[in-house]
C-alpha cells in the first residue's frame, strides 16, 4: 500500500532531499543539486516565498521512501502569463505507475483546492532553477544546471494524462576545426557598424560592481517573453549576484556594450562543476570544495549559462560578437574540451542554428515541459 505524506517537518525535509541521492546512487549521469541550496527551500525567508506558495509530497511503501514531487503555486508566473496553473517539479520515483498516480494525484487535488485549472512542469520556482524532463540523452552527463532522470519518467507521467507542452534542447558545441576567420571579422564588422565594445573590466568583482544591476535588467527584458520566465524580483536579484561571485569568472562572461555603456548583449559562462559535486552527493564537504576550485581553475566543460540580447538589438546579428567570443574560448583554452549549451527552446531557430552554422555541434540531449488540464 501507498501512502502519500506532506513534508511538515525536519525528518522529512531531510528524506525529500536525500530520496534522490539513494536513487541516482550508481548512476553516473546524474549530478545533485547543493544539499544546502536544495534545504534552503525549506526555510521562512527562501527567496521565492514573496511570490510563491509550495507543497512537498512523499510516496512511502511500507515506511520506506519510495518516491517525492513538490508542487509551487508561482503567483508572478500566472500573473505575468494571465494562466491559472501550479508547477511541479522535483519528482523522483521508483518504476510504479502506482507511485506516480498517487504523487500526482496528490499535486492536482492540492492545484485545485488553490482554484488553479492546470498542473504544468517539471518547472521550478523559476527559470534560474532546474527545469524540463529528460526525454532523449539518458547516456549524456547531466550538467549541473539540470537534473537526470531515468527513461522510464516519460512514461509515468504521460500514462496520467500530461502532454508536451514545450520541448528544449541542449547541445554538445565545440569549435571548428577549422578557423575560417569569418565569425571575427564578421563580430568587427558588426561593432564597426553599431559602435559597440566589449566589457573591459578587469576581474569578477570589478564586472559585478559595475555592470551587475544593468545585466540583471538586460536579462529580465531578454527573457521576458520565453516559456516559463518570471520576472526577477530583488530578493532574486541579492541571490544570483551571489552566486556569481562563487562561481563566474571574467575571462568566461561576455557583455557587448553601446557608446553610452549601456549592456546590449551577454553570455554568461561557467566552468562546470558536475563532477566535483558528484562525489559528495551535493555536500560541500573539503574533498568537494578542492575538486570545485580545480574545476574553476582549469575546467574541462563550460556551461552555457545565460545568453540574452536586448529586444530593440535583436535583428542586428550582435550575438555574432558573443559567438566570437566563444569560440576564441573553446579554440585556445588548454583544458576545456566542449561547451553544453542547457536548454534552448525548439522554436528558438536563431540560436540553435547559431551552434549548428558556428561551431561543430550535436543536439544530444532533450527536455520536455508537460501541461494537464484539470
Amino acid at each position: 500500500m501507498i501512502t502519500i505524506r506532506q513534508v511538515e517537518n525536519k525528518k522529512d525535509q531531510r528524506a525529500f532531499v536525500k530520496f534522490p541521492l539513494k536513487m541516482y546512487k550508481d548512476c553516473p549521469y546524474f549530478v545533485p543539486p547543493l544539499y544546502g541550496d536544495e534545504m534552503k527551500m525549506f526555510r521562512p525567508d527562501y527567496v521565492y516565498h514573496d511570490t510563491c506558495e509550495s507543497v512537498f509530497y512523499l510516496a512511502l511503501r511500507e515506511e520506506q521512501v519510495v518516491g517525492r514531487i513538490q508542487g509551487i503555486l508561482q503567483k508572478a508566473a500566472n500573473e505575468k502569463w494571465g494562466q491559472k496553473r501550479v508547477r511541479f517539479t522535483r519528482f523522483d520515483a521508483i518504476e510504479d505507475q502506482a507511485v506516480a498516480k498517487a504523487l500526482f494525484d496528490a499535486v492536482e487535488n492540492w492545484a485545485r483546492e488553490k482554484g488553479m485549472e492546470e498542473v504544468v512542469g517539471p518547472l521550478g520556482f523559476s527559470d534560474q532553477e532546474r527545469e524540463g524532463l529528460l526525454i532523449d540523452g539518458f547516456d549524456q552527463l547531466s550538467t549541473f544546471e539540470e537534473q537526470y532522470s531515468y527513461p522510464y519518467y516519460p512514461a509515468l507521467i504521460e500514462a496520467l494524462g500530461y502532454e508536451k507542452e514545450v520541448d528544449w534542447f541542449e547541445s554538445m558545441v565545440r569549435a571548428k576545426a577549422e578557423d575560417d576567420g569569418k565569425m571575427a571579422r564578421l563580430s568587427e564588422l558588426i561593432a564597426k557598424r553599431y559602435k559597440l565594445h566589449y566589457c573591459d573590466a578587469k576581474n569578477t568583482s570589478e564586472f559585478i560592481d559595475r555592470y551587475a544591476d544593468s545585466f540583471l535588467k538586460l536579462l529580465d527584458e531578454s527573457y521576458s517573453k520565453i516559456y516559463g520566465t518570471v520576472p526577477i524580483t530583488e530578493g532574486m536579484k541579492k541571490n544570483l549576484i551571489s552566486n556569481f561571485r562563487l562561481i563566474v569568472r571574467k575571462e568566461y562572461v561576455t557583455v557587448v556594450l553601446d557608446e553610452a555603456e549601456n549592456p546590449v548583449c551577454f553570455g554568461l559562462c561557467f566552468p562546470s562543476i558536475a563532477r566535483a559535486v558528484q562525489k559528495s552527493g551535493g555536500r560541500l564537504t573539503p574533498g568537494c570544495l578542492l575538486r570545485i576550485y580545480q574545476s574553476l581553475r582549469k575546467p574541462e566543460i563550460l556551461d552555457l549559462a545565460l545568453i540574452g540580447v536586448a529586444p530593440e538589438w535583436e535583428n542586428r546579428g550582435v550575438s555574432v560578437m558573443i559567438a566570437s567570443e566563444l569560440d576564441k574560448i573553446l579554440r585556445y583554452s588548454p583544458t576545456i574540451q566542449y561547451a553544453e549549451t542547457n536548454l534552448n527552446l525548439e522554436d528558438n531557430h536563431a540560436i540553435r542554428n547559431l551552434w549548428k552554422q558556428r561551431f561543430d555541434s550535436t543536439e544530444h540531449k532533450k527536455r520536455r515541459s508537460y501541461v494537464k488540464r484539470l
